[in-house]
């Protein structure tokens, strides 16, 4: 058992997630991760004593004030809008976007009873104009301050708290107080907990940008996450006109949101229709065929594509972008074991178009369905919406809200579904294939 740290005792903080120990470890029993301690001193500080706890059935239950971002698909993926007194993290590569981004929603969410401030520490404010100046005439209202240190920054939000405030970005922030340079672990950690306890105490919506790593993943301690209300990132090709928003958490909202943007050289605007983007002509196009994916609220056609080729190298190569690698291996294996369809000897590829991700098991049908239309040189016709989950016996499973998928399949003008024969006929005018099994679907795509 662990002896409690005494009071002024070195303690060794892991870098990775925050968590303390009284003595250095070679790996965290919190995260798991290798040689990530480093020493700290501890200083506890004796606080107010707590308040009573109460009944959670004597507890208020006030509704969240939201307020609108002004950007369509950024309030849709936080639930509605910005809540008041919160704290949102919006992630990304660099030169995805993230500045363009918070200025055009700070600019759209001010008002004549509503401040909205930018704390620009990667910038300068003659920077940060020149950008307002090409994305229009509100973004000019908002406020700037081009400060890194941390105790200014809270002053400054103390002194006169604004409606919504942005940081770009948490990683530039540094206080005289705590060791380490800007961007460490130490720095990063403080400067989160300040700026939360801010947002509380004054109900100022607070969005602060973080930098990426390498790997995609957040830089700084998990617990950046973990403070935060909600957790946003922000992808796409920074070559490329269109980006994604998707919540990763959300504690007034759903996590299952997906926003489409694209970059003008106005700014970045909402893309009503992502389905068009996403979905391209399919008739005659061997190794593709739609997915009505269910993102949030709405329903959406993308389009899956597999190619299938001898492979001159062993293994061959499974090579899966914006599908799961293992249900992919699954769909495999249950070509080979119950249609007959073996590739061991084959590459295969299969790809999401558009940057969009199929990750829902009722993309199993499409997936199969596309990879053997490659393997065959044969496309489905008619063009064809396709969903259904494979169990590992071959049967097609049913998956939820069919109607919302017949819908969008019809919306995206594609006459044909095929999907489990346990669904409900569809209401809408469309020729239905039903399949029980992973060879009734090859049969009813491929008749000849």
């Amino acid at each position: 058992m662990r002896r409690a740290a005494k009071k002024g005792r070195p303690r060794f903080v892991c870098t990775a997630c925050g968590h303390a120990s009284a003595r250095w470890e070679g790996r965290c029993s919190e995260c798991n991760e290798w040689d990530s301690y480093k020493e700290s001193e501890a200083t506890p500080v004796a606080g107010p004593p707590a308040d009573a706890p109460v009944r959670l059935a004597d507890v208020s239950t006030g509704s969240a004030q939201r307020f609108s971002t002004g950007i369509d698909e950024l309030d849709r993926v936080l639930g509605g809008g910005l809540v008041v007194g919160s704290v949102v993290l919006l992630g990304g590569e660099p030169g995805i976007g993230k500045s363009t981004l918070v200025l055009q929603a700070l600019a759209a969410a001010r008002s004549d009873t509503r401040r909205a401030l930018l704390l620009t520490g990667e910038e300068s404010a003659a920077q940060v104009r020149t950008r307002a100046e090409r994305l229009g005439p509100a973004c000019g209202e908002v406020e700037v301050l081009a400060e890194t240190r941390l105790e200014a920054v809270i002053a400054a939000l103390d002194a006169n708290p604004p409606a919504v405030c942005a940081v770009d970005s948490v990683q530039t922030l540094w206080s005289q107080e705590i060791e380490g340079t800007p961007g460490s672990v130490s720095q990063v950690r403080a400067a989160a907990a300040e700026l939360v306890r801010v947002a509380k105490r004054t109900g100022t919506v607070i969005i602060v940008v973080g930098q990426v790593t390498k790997e995609g993943s957040l830089a700084g301690p998990r617990l950046l996450e973990h403070l935060v209300d909600c957790v946003v990132t922000f992808e796409g090709d920074s070559s490329g006109a269109y980006r994604v928003l998707r919540a990763t958490k959300n504690r007034f909202g759903s996590t299952n949101e997906t926003g489409i943007l694209e970059m003008t050289g106005a700014g970045l605007e909402s893309v009503d229709d992502p389905t068009a983007l996403f979905l391209a002509d399919l008739n005659g196009r061997v190794g593709a065929c739609g997915f009505p994916a269910i993102e949030g609220s709405r329903a959406l056609v993308v389009e899956i594509q597999a190619l299938v080729s001898p492979s001159a190298v062993l293994p061959p190569r499974r090579q899966p972008v914006g599908v799961d690698r293992a249900r992919l291996a699954q769909v495999l294996a249950v070509l080979s074991r119950h249609a007959g369809i073996r590739l061991g000897d084959h590459d295969v590829f299969v790809s999401v178009a558009g940057g969009a991700k199929a990750l829902d098991p009722a993309a199993d049908l499409a997936i199969a369905l596309a990879i053997a239309g490659a393997h065959k040189g044969v496309a489905i016709e008619p063009a064809a919406a396709v969903f259904g989950e494979i169990d590992l016996t071959g049967a097609i499973r049913a998956v939820g809200h069919s109607e919302r998928r017949f819908h969008a399949a019809a919306a995206a003008g594609l006459g044909a579904v095929i999907g489990p024969a346990a669904t409900d006929p569809p209401t809408v005018p469309a020729q239905w294939g039903s399949a029980a099994s992973i060879q009734q679907a090859l049969d009813i795509a491929f008749p000849r």
